[in-house]
């Protein structure tokens, strides 16, 4: 672009330099505005930009000459001018330097004005130089290699050159002054001023959402409902509020308290530099991230409306499958308790689809992050699966094979109790003594299943339940038929709809062992009805004097009288 041309010392050249001033770089008025993050975002916006917007626009072309990345010459922190070449054998890093140590010297030098920088022909250059009274100081060369650099004529690079060196020292000499450092410090204190009061504002207003969250009378206004289901306790809403109110109040104070430093920095002209690098990052953010969102928008529209249908596809699931387990809807070979099981499962299924559809187009999906997250997620699964699939086929085919269903009162494994949950993993039953007991489902599907429900809903028929009894041979079996057959007769909880009967199941050596079946109303007082059953043949025969116990005989036959009873006459008949 340009080049030092060798400058000859002159009489009236001075390097004294008058006491600098100070420099407030004004950002308009918007620093006297009332809220402070407005003023800070406001008076960051309108700061002088990195960019010199007088630069050239063009680019530079690519020739051999020209300089891969253009270097800056500067004055007070601000560039001026751009240098993508330099004449000869010199760097046109060294170049800039040296450009912008001899721009200060003049710039501080009030003896000489900007003025004097004017432009001369010496072909092949085009020379910028000083004018001190008749001598001429030569400074920057411009030919016209260094001038296709930019596309233009060396004529049109110095004259752009000497325009910018003009404007640069009137701004310099007029932003360094005791006035502008003056008011400088004033926009500052005034800055200052309202950063504290808004501090201590925001401090006794994060104190007083602390005291309203943790007051007791307002606990009530903090259950979170969702469609009449209270999904959060107040003291669970509570704790959620006040991690939110730290994050917010801190988060809020770091971000005005980093817009504040570049400001502050920039009414002062030694730390202008660092004030405008500290606020171009905050504008590359700001603008990346708007550009972020805005690019990320269509694929987040196309998420939405994804989930949208997943949504109402899981909906109309659900409302199908309601109406098959009300039994509005019928469909051969499948039963009505057969409707929440299927409609969650086909729910997880339709879910699981929506999201591996609107995966690819999740902002970062294809980023390491999500990669990792998925292959994270695989090892736990891979190591936990065996125990877990097992459960969850168990359930399955615990389900579809229709051993039980919620409600009704079975016999696993041993345990006796009202089945209060069929999960895919467990089945939790609840005994007669509220114990809730909790068996996995591989060892449900493995072991035998009493369902003391099934034949009143199925079949429609009473359950049966049967107890045992041994007499002794001495006792005719028609007696003990009639004792048991009343004795089941006066339980109440007894059914009319099915009799009861007596078998005789064993005749062992020294007694005989009878079988009472007695049909009961409600499968849920199976206990209650055994146990009246029970009591109930313990008073038949106490009335008719007969013991309940099982005789063992040492018989020695010395004319001892017999023990089988004596047949019953012509025309007697058990009652």
């Amino acid at each position: 672009m340009a080049g030092l041309a060798p400058s000859t010392p002159h009489p009236c050249r001075s390097n004294s330099r008058h006491p600098r001033s100070g420099v407030v770089q004004r950002s308009g008025k918007g620093a006297l505005m009332g809220v402070l993050i407005g003023v800070v975002l406001a008076l960051q916006l309108a700061g002088p930009s990195l960019a010199d917007p007088a630069a050239s626009s063009n680019p530079a072309p690519t020739k051999p000459w020209c300089a891969a990345t253009p270097e800056w010459i500067t004055l007070g922190g601000q560039r001026v001018a751009e240098v993508r070449g330099a004449p000869g054998t010199q760097n046109v890093k060294t170049l800039s330097q040296n450009a912008t140590t001899t721009l200060t010297r003049l710039a501080n030098n009030f003896s000489i004005s900007p003025d004097q920088i004017i432009l001369q022909e010496e072909p092949p250059y085009t020379i910028v130089a000083l004018k001190q009274g008749d001598s001429m100081v030569r400074g920057m060369a411009i030919d016209d290699r260094i001038a296709a650099c930019f596309g233009k004529t060396r004529q049109e690079v110095a004259a752009d050159y000497q325009k910018r060196f003009r404007t640069a020292i009137v701004r310099y000499r007029r932003e360094n002054n005791l006035t502008s450092w003056l008011k400088g410090t004033a926009l500052a204190l005034l800055v200052l001023g309202i950063y504290i009061t808004w501090v201590r504002f925001q401090l006794r207003l994060n104190r007083s959402v602390k005291r309203w969250l943790a007051s007791d009378s307002h606990q009530h206004l903090l259950a979170l409902r969702i469609a009449g289901n209270q999904v959060l306790e107040p003291a669970q809403t509570s704790q959620a509020l006040q991690l939110l109110r730290r994050v917010l109040n801190w988060g809020l104070l770091s971000l005005v308290s980093y817009l504040l430093i570049p400001l502050l920095l920039g009414f002062f002209p030694p730390t202008q530099a660092l004030a405008e690098g500290l606020r171009e990052q905050i504008l590359a953010f700001v603008s990346g991230l708007f550009a972020a969102i805005f690019t990320a928008v269509p694929n987040l529209l196309t998420v939405a409306l994804i989930l949208v249908i997943t949504v109402l596809v899981i909906r109309g699931s659900n409302a199908w499958f309601r109406a098959l387990g009300r039994g509005k809807l019928r469909v051969p070979g499948f039963y009505p308790e057969w409707a929440l099981p299927t409609a969650r499962l086909l729910g997880i299924f339709i879910a699981l689809v929506g999201i591996a559809v609107a995966f690819p187009y999740l902002p970062g999906s294809e980023s390491r992050a999500f990669q990792g997250a998925g292959l994270l997620l695989g090892v736990l699964a891979a190591l936990g699966s065996s125990a877990v699939a097992t459960n969850i086929i168990s359930g399955l085919m615990l389900i579809y094979t229709r051993a039980f269903r919620e409600g009704d009162r079975v016999e696993i494994n041993g345990v006796v109790g009202v089945v209060q949950e069929r999960a895919l993993l467990v089945t939790r039953l609840q005994t007669p003594r509220n114990e809730l007991v909790s068996i996995p489902n591989a060892t449900v599907i493995g072991a035998s299943i009493v369902n003391f429900s099934f034949s009143r809903r199925e079949i429609q028929q009473p359950v049966a339940l049967a107890t045992t009894i041994t007499i002794g041979y001495d006792v005719p079996w028609r007696q003990v038929h009639d004792l048991m057959l009343a004795a089941a007769h006066s339980v109440e909880g007894v059914s009319k709809e099915v009799k009861p009967f007596v078998l005789q199941t064993a005749l062992n050596d020294f007694h005989i062992s009878y079988e009472l079946t007695a049909f009961i109303r409600e499968a849920g007082t199976y206990r209650e009805n055994l146990s009246a059953l029970l009591g109930a043949l313990q008073d038949q025969f106490a009335a008719a004097d007969l013991e309940i116990l099982s005789p063992g005989y040492h018989a020695i036959r010395n004319g001892n009288a017999s023990t089988v009873p004596k047949a019953p006459q012509d025309g007697a008949t058990s009652s």
